[in-house]
């Protein structure tokens, strides 16, 4: 059964084009995921596929009597308790315990938090598909507020269901795994305005198919602009020997090719080269941030009790457990936000403490996007201007107000200022919520270079995996334990000790069903891998650098002999950077393994 078909549509704001002439067909069984960058307008089709959107073009067909559910980012529930909204069936009661529902049940729903509100949402929507009650489902980011074992029972949930599904998600493992094991799958990618679909049969992985395609158009582009600066090199080269007194016209050529040396303007709302993130950080001690039997409660409910931790310089601490096990409150205690009930704290003297909280909602939204970065007691200065363009916030985007950014642009907004103050202790709490994948990997990128402590939160399972090396584990009942490792490492350790998987825990939770095992990483540490690409990084930096600089040389030679030199020392230095970029390749392939 045909569920939506769309053709030609097309969206714009008012002075940006969101997308354009998309087409595709969703039917009974198939698994559609959209991806792009935060303001490409994902949500912004999820909204034209349900209906409760009109394009600005082409056309949106629905298949006769389609039931159509879907998730929103932030969804409002009806009035009433949760119970109310839920009902008591066996579905409602698998989904609740699954999802973390249950003891919300008799909470009226204008005192739930957006995360819990969402969790409700998620549930109602997967107890009433168990009933049969939808032919396609839609959901925006529905792991958001999940805990990690949650996470695993909901995709889980989702490769059996017959109804066809359409999602936004920054979850790699979801991603891979729901575009993998049903099928067909399409990945719908949202790029500077274009749609390009990269479908796979069933069997094979949609989201491979999208990244290698993309691996190789962002190659393609790539080379394409290596070309255009080359040609242009020559030309400013050429442009800067001829007569000092100048017309017009090869004055206006010298601006044009002296700006695509230097990085020439690109289409609007096209984003080029990959984000390259960098701030500075202030010199840390020895001492970092020390507790010593720490217990927390709120009233009689006590949170945790008697919590030793120690975080080292140079510390990469993952904070996982099931919401509500105190995460958030640890991350308080340790960033100074918050008094323990009992214990000490102790931090360091030269800690300073850059601190992404959950809230990025918060931020006033009247502000400009660079006053709010350089703070209330001084004006935005060149520093802030780069960090913001880091960050992939152009000239227009940093005089706009904050109510004009989409939620995923608020969360790098978030980082920015957090980058700004130049902290030694990086705490972040659900970083990945709300971040595009591009985004996403170069933050990644970022944190391997970061020289200070790291502690994280997150139920994002490919970036804590990334990012840390130790791992602090919060169980339901406030104890905690640190395991060595990354968070693969830990769920290796958590499934060998129960005797089944992670995937097992939570299907057979819902469902009495077993799950696949999962597979474990082998060979040298993330962290070793990503000590290994900074090198290789470097090292193509310093090539690449060698390389522009013969090039630049030899477009200002006119004699023979001299040219035939730098031309074989030209060939020599573009050999020495392809066998520098295949062992990044090399690298990056072990990582992403």
């Amino acid at each position: 059964m045909i569920c939506v078909d769309i053709a030609g549509v097309g969206m714009a704001q008012p002075n940006k084009v969101l997308f354009s002439d998309v087409a595709v067909t969703i039917s009974t069984g198939d698994r559609v995921a959209v991806v792009g960058v935060n303001g490409s307008g994902k949500t912004t089709l999820l909204r034209i596929l349900t209906g409760s959107l009109q394009p600005d073009t082409g056309a949106v067909r629905f298949g006769r009597g389609v039931r159509i559910a879907s998730l929103e980012q932030d969804p409002v529930l009806p009035a009433g308790t949760v119970r109310d909204v839920l009902g008591d069936s066996w579905e409602v009661a698998a989904a609740a315990t699954s999802l973390g529902v249950q003891p919300l049940f008799d909470r009226r729903t204008d005192t739930l938090s957006g995360g819990q509100a969402k969790r409700v949402a998620l549930a109602k929507v997967l107890a009433d598909d168990q009933q049969g009650a939808h032919d396609m489902i839609v959901l925006d980011e529905p792991t958001n507020h999940l805990d990690l074992e949650a996470i695993e029972w909901l995709e889980s949930r989702l490769v059996t269901m017959k109804a066809a599904l359409v999602l936004v998600t920054h979850d790699r493992h979801a991603l891979d795994r729901l575009t993998s094991e049903v099928g067909p799958s399409t990945v719908v990618e949202l790029d500077g305005g274009h749609a390009h679909l990269h479908q796979a049969a069933a069997g094979s992985s949609a989201y491979a198919t999208y990244l290698d395609a993309r691996a190789e158009r962002v190659e393609r582009e790539a080379q394409e602009e290596s070309t255009r600066r080359i040609l242009a090199r020559k030309e400013l080269a050429w442009l800067r020997r001829g007569a000092p007194a100048r017309s017009t016209k090869p004055k206006a050529r010298l601006r044009s090719a002296a700006e695509i040396v230097g990085g020439g303007p690109r289409p609007a709302g096209v984003r080029g080269s990959p984000l390259e993130l960098g701030a500075g950080t202030t010199r840390l001690g020895n001492q970092v941030v020390e507790l010593v039997r720490v217990t927390q409660r709120f009233g009689d409910e006590v949170v945790f009790t008697d919590v030793d931790l120690l975080i080292e310089p140079g510390a990469r601490l993952a904070v996982v457990g099931p919401n509500g096990s105190g995460k958030t409150t640890l991350l308080d205690i340790i960033a100074g936000r918050m008094t323990p009930a009992a214990g000490v704290v102790k931090q360091g003297r030269t800690v300073v403490v850059g601190y992404a909280d959950q809230h990025s909602s918060t931020l006033d939204p009247d502000i400009v996007v660079r006053k709010l970065v350089a703070g209330p007691h001084r004006e935005p200065d060149h520093e802030d201007k780069a960090l913001l363009e880091r960050f992939w916030f152009d000239t227009p985007a940093q005089y706009a107000p904050v109510r004009m950014l989409s939620g995923g642009e608020r969360r790098r907004l978030q980082l920015v200022m957090v980058l700004a103050t130049k902290p030694n202790l990086l705490i972040l709490d659900e970083p990945t919520n709300d971040l595009d994948l591009d985004t996403l990997r170069a933050l990644e990128a970022f944190l391997d270079d970061w020289p200070g402590a790291l502690v994280a939160a997150s139920h994002d399972r490919a970036f804590l995996d990334r990012v840390a090396d130790h791992v602090l584990a919060i169980d339901a009942g406030g104890s905690m334990h640190r395991v060595p490792g990354g968070v693969a490492g830990w769920l290796s350790e958590r499934a060998a000790l129960s005797g089944i998987t992670t995937s097992d825990v939570a299907v057979r939770k819902a469902s009495g069903r077993a799950g696949k095992p999962k597979a474990t990483r082998t060979g040298p540490s993330p962290s070793t891998i990503g000590r290994q690409l900074r090198d290789a990084e470097q090292q193509m930096a310093k090539a690449q650098k060698r390389l522009d600089a013969l090039t630049e040389r030899l477009a200002d030679l006119t004699d023979h002999e001299e040219l035939a030199a730098v031309g074989a020392e030209l060939g020599v230095a573009q050999a020495e950077l392809v066998d520098i970029e295949n062992h990044w390749l090399e690298l990056a392939e072990l990582q992403e393994t």
